[in-house]
């Protein structure tokens, strides 16, 4: 069995990645459970650059394989923010409503056509002594809607309508989301070059 790290104190984040990696082939270890894991400063200016910073320092620290991703939202009207400031777009990191809110504010005299958006995930896995073995990414569009709805998911779940389905991430379930959402298609990327991995580091 493989031990990965999953190098996020993010529990929404863990859980997500917990239903998505199979159990029976991997290990995972979230960062709360590490007491000597670090506090990874995210100065990258891309989603790319700081997944491989989170991935490559933890694992260098904890000398341990790491993945570590970075996502956030990208609306088209506002020139691609809030981008990697998606979790602190309001100020506080992690505020939710906030973020929500000035969000809404931002677009509201933008019509429904120009309410384009995309999650972008970028997810990156490092060896013990930094190496990074492993990148990919993916993208899940949709359309911000005018006013929250739903009641599951988190961060801007409540606004990221999906257009097949008329419904918002938060509307749909975990259970549809880890079919559509970016970080569950940058993991099924992922996932033949871990099995991999797993395989050649046994």
């Amino acid at each position: 069995m493989f031990d990965l790290v999953i190098g996020s104190g993010n529990a929404h984040k863990i859980l997500e990645l917990r239903e998505l990696l199979p159990p029976s082939r991997f290990k995972l270890t979230s960062l709360a459970e590490l007491p000597t894991a670090i506090e990874v400063d995210e100065t990258g200016q891309t989603f790319v650059e700081n997944a491989r910073l989170k991935a490559v320092e933890q694992a260098k620290h904890l000398q341990r394989w790491v993945l570590a991703e970075d996502s956030g939202l990208e609306v088209d009207a506002l020139g691609g923010k809030p981008g990697v400031l998606s979790a602190r777009f309001a100020g506080k990191h992690g505020d939710d409503a906030a973020n929500n809110r000035l969000l809404l504010e931002q677009l509201r005299d933008v019509p429904d056509s120009k309410r384009t958006a995309a999650f972008r995930c970028f997810v990156c896995v490092a060896a013990p002594d930094g190496t990074v073995h492993i990148e990919v990414d993916d993208a899940c569009r949709g359309v911000i809607a005018h006013t929250e709805a739903g009641g599951g998911g988190f961060g801007y779940d409540p606004l990221f309508v999906i257009p097949e389905y008329h419904l918002t991430f938060a509307e749909l379930g975990m259970a549809v989301k880890n079919v559509l959402s970016h970080r569950s298609r940058a993991l099924r990327k992922l996932m033949p070059q871990l099995i991999d991995l797993a395989e050649q580091t046994r």
